[in-house]
């Protein structure tokens, strides 16, 4: 071992940039470009890799000398250096240097869909990286890792944070001389082009749902796709087409766009409005709208109104519902901000019990359904990703699992649903329970404000995750739905936080009594008129989410604009509150 005298050669030592330490995410690591650096990226990766080098095949482990598998979406910082954001890049490039670092074989699966990696990936029993900053702004980007059996769950966390900390110390403390890497975090040696690209795993995902739905499913059925940035437009197109549909490709784009399936703007609407009317106007009528977000793992989908061709978005929690009826789910596993429609519906016998916000909590959830002899087991967000915990069969037909979000099942679904019933997609929507969920956020809101706003509302008891109010009493539920003992001190307190939250939740905004509040993932108030508001931090980026739940889709789009209305909507106001308390 050489030791240097001079510690002043270390390279943390000398660095002209102030490194920004990537966090684990609810759909892996995420940051602004200008921050992501090589030497940050290349840490990270290592470290997971080689987690994932310690675990046992059964665990979804991973072996050296064995391929491991990548893809990128169209986000340019994926691919290239981008002048706009410190000249950094070049994400999937140094990924495929890491994965060759800890003695594996990177092969490039080129710009496909997050699931269309992960399904092949898991096929060939090979760990996978997705280089995708999905619906995020245009100045951020990151990426996801999988274990050979899927995604990273949440206890793998702590031991890989555990691992990133011991590749952190060995890089910082290299020598400048011999380090990898530049002052400036680039690496010495400029990445050079990437591997040869292979179409394998864009391929199998085409058959698994050509075999699965059929090659005429959809004849008849005139499908637009909005294709904007997304990563599997192209993709989309080709398996709409290859189950019959007449497709048409609309709104290509060459710069990013980013969709966020959770928080469609009135602006986006009307930007998918102006290319539907022009699609009629040369081919006709059309019966749907479809498209992704920018990884292609969650779906947007678009009925038409038929008396004024109005475009009309039909959220997530609803697809998912419908897709779960179509595939003749046994259980079903949603997070807590999920549309409560389902508790009413033809799936609230099946419904398991509701998750924290992110797909390894769902998958969680779906495994615990399977261990107790449920299946098939299926869930969903309430971005639309929808995730399958077990084989299915349909019709003879068999649908291998895909444990992690994805848009393209959701789609088809929806799309086969209404084929066969011969149904609008207005009409078919309209049968399920009258909820209606609408979504928004806060932009630029520091995660630890809207950490310690839900803190300030919380009870000081982390054991209770539901809060049941009667008259000037309550009751506390655990997780699994327990009643919890709360001493006096503690009802006090709760109510106390009620009364806080009715100060700005009031009447005069449209809201009665709060009837319940739920700490499962954030804070969800409930209140007699069956209005529901729901606050949540991002957790990937400084966001302030609210979700809304109404008997109208009027008043859940009224509560989410109250909230979010600038400068001084509700969310606001709660905002300053908090920082005076503090």
């Amino acid at each position: 071992m050489t030791i240097y005298t001079n510690p002043q050669e270390l390279l943390h030592l000398n660095f002209t940039h102030t490194p920004q330490e990537l966090q684990f995410g609810t759909s892996g690591r995420r940051g602004e470009v200008i921050h992501l650096t090589h030497l940050e990226i290349f840490i990270n990766v290592v470290a997971e890799l080689e987690f994932l080098q310690s675990l046992p095949k059964a665990e979804g482990g991973i072996q050296r000398g064995e391929e491991f598998f990548y893809a990128y979406d169209l986000r340019p910082s994926s691919s290239r250096y981008v002048k706009e954001q410190g000249n950094r890049g070049k994400l999937a490039q140094v990924i495929e240097q890491a994965i060759r670092y800890v003695g594996m074989i990177p092969v490039n699966q080129g710009q496909i869909p997050t699931p269309a990696l992960t399904y092949y990936a898991m096929l060939q029993d090979r760990g996978s990286i997705m280089v995708t900053g999905s619906h995020i702004p245009f100045d951020r980007n990151g990426y996801k890792t999988n274990t050979s059996r899927g995604e990273l769950l949440k206890q793998h966390e702590k031991p890989i944070n555990d691992k990133v900390k011991q590749v952190r110390a060995k890089f910082y403390e290299q020598a400048l001389e011999t380090s990898l890497f530049n002052t400036d975090g680039f690496l010495k040696q400029e990445p050079g082009e990437l591997a040869t690209e292979h179409t394998q795993a864009a391929l199998a995902y085409i058959q698994r749902y050509v075999d699965f739905f059929g090659a005429a499913a959809l004849t008849g059925m005139r499908v637009l796709v909005y294709q904007h940035s997304a990563v599997g437009r192209d993709i989309v197109v080709d398996i709409l087409r290859n189950v019959g549909a007449f497709v048409v490709p609309i709104g290509r784009s060459e710069t990013f766009v980013p969709i966020d399936t959770e928080n469609i703007q009135a602006a986006q609407l009307a930007t998918v409005q102006a290319l539907y009317d022009e699609a009629v106007l040369k081919y006709g009528a059309f019966d749907v709208i479809v498209s992704t977000d920018g990884d292609s793992d969650r779906p947007l989908i678009l009925g038409i109104e038929p008396d004024t061709n109005a475009v009309r978005f039909f959220s997530g929690d609803l697809v998912g519902m419908v897709t779960a009826e179509f595939l003749g789910a046994k259980a079903v596993v949603v997070p807590i901000s999920s549309n409560d429609g389902i508790d009413h519906g033809n799936l609230r016998d099946i419904v398991e019990p509701k998750t924290r916000i992110g797909s390894p909590y769902v998958i969680a959830g779906m495994e615990k359904a399977l261990a107790h002899g449920k299946q098939p087991v299926c869930g969903w967000e309430a971005n639309g990703g929808f995730l399958t915990g077990s084989n299915i069969i349909r019709n003879g037909k068999r649908l291998t699992a895909l444990p992690t979000r994805d848009a393209v099942l959701p789609i088809l679904a929806v799309l086969a649903v209404a084929q066969q019933e011969k149904l609008p997609l207005i009409t078919l929507f309209s049968r399920l329970s009258k909820r209606y969920s609408s979504a928004a956020l806060l932009k630029q809101f520091p995660k630890s404000l809207g950490l310690a706003m839900v803190k300030r509302f919380s009870p000081s008891n982390s054991a209770v995750c539901k809060v049941v109010f009667s008259g000037d009493g309550c009751t506390v539920f655990d997780e699994n739905d327990e009643a919890l003992f709360a001493s006096p001190l503690e009802i006090n307190a709760l109510n106390a936080i009620r009364k806080t939250l009715f100060g700005f939740f009031s009447p005069a905004k449209g809201f009665s009594a709060i009837t319940q509040i739920n700490y499962i993932d954030g804070v969800r108030i409930y209140f007699a008129n069956n209005d529901i508001a729901h606050l949540r931090p991002s957790g990937n980026a400084d966001e302030l989410r609210i979700y809304a739940v109404a008997d109208t889709p009027q008043r859940a789009e009224a509560i989410t604009r109250m909230a979010t209305q600038e400068p001084d909507g509700i969310l606001r106001q709660l905002e300053h509150y908090v920082k005076d308390i503090d």
